[in-house]
């Protein structure tokens, strides 16, 4: 194969080879998820007790040292359900901090698939969206269990959160691709996705309220993906309310867009990897 050959860019196509190469994917996944425990004691059992350790130390900082409260009605009042109202946020963060911080490294640490093997390369971003959904969806089931034994049960209305969080994976995969292609030409590129993920956090009603905000800052909170994507994960949880269809409709397009875009600069950009590495 000539490695300076057109590679398809459409989203479309993007499709067609994550779905011919679906058990590559799976293996690369599971091992992307495993390695990440190899060698330790407890292996694939951290993926539950990080979440469960991350929940406690939440818990403690921000419901005890800063006492932190919500003003909306649908928010618990108790300083275990505050946590697992804030616990949301942490996990649907999770997902984009964990594909724009892997990302700059993935072709550069996998320089024998571009020099050496016929590989189809765009796997590689998709590998670790798809680890980021494992823990997301890990994390999840202990937020949803949570809720059952503190509230007594869930609204049907959570059946939402498949809705909310595939454009969310969406988005984060275009931003993988993108920033996985840039890595290789920028290798500052992980510096900066770095201090960027925390940016996102803090810049996210995370551990805040968007009502915490003066009138003339909520808007541009916006302006970040997770804001509202938390904010309708919240209502459909805790609330018992759907999403806002207008605005979930305007979600999905930007995580059409961002796919896009991020595949595009990917398969535009990899013709030139091998030269560089």
């Amino acid at each position: 194969m000539n490695p300076h050959s057109k590679h398809a860019t459409s989203l479309a196509s993007a499709a067609r080879s994550l779905a011919s190469h679906a058990r590559l994917l799976r293996d690369l996944t599971w091992r992307e998820i495993s390695g990440r425990y190899r060698g330790s004691v407890l292996g694939i059992t951290w993926s539950v007790l990080t979440p469960l350790m991350m929940l406690a130390v939440y818990t403690f900082v921000f419901s005890v040292v800063f006492g932190a409260r919500w003003s909306a009605a649908a928010v618990p009042a108790g300083k275990f359900d505050f946590a697992l109202f804030v616990f949301v946020g942490v996990l649907l963060h999770a997902i984009v901090a964990e594909a724009i911080t892997r990302a700059p490294s993935l072709v550069l640490g996998n320089a024998n698939y571009v020099k050496k093997v016929i590989f189809p390369l765009e796997l590689l971003p998709a590998t670790v969206v798809g680890a980021a959904a494992f823990h997301s969806l890990v994390a999840l089931a202990i937020l949803l269990a949570g809720v059952v034994l503190l509230g007594g049960g869930l609204h049907w209305t959570v059946l939402w959160m498949p809705a909310l969080m595939l454009p969310l994976l969406l988005l984060a995969l275009g931003l993988a691709w993108g920033l996985a292609a840039l890595g290789v030409f920028l290798r500052d590129t992980g510096q900066v996705t770095g201090v960027l993920a925390t940016v996102l956090m803090f810049m996210a009603p995370v551990f805040y309220p968007v009502s915490a905000l003066p009138e003339g800052l909520r808007d541009w909170l916006y302006l970040n993906p997770l804001t509202f994507v938390i904010e309708q994960s919240r209502e459909v949880i805790f609330a018992g309310q759907g999403p806002d269809l207008a605005l979930l409709g305007v979600f999905w397009v930007v995580a059409l867009v961002v796919a896009q875009a991020g595949f595009w600069f990917f398969q535009k950009s990899r013709s030139g990897f091998a030269d560089v590495l």
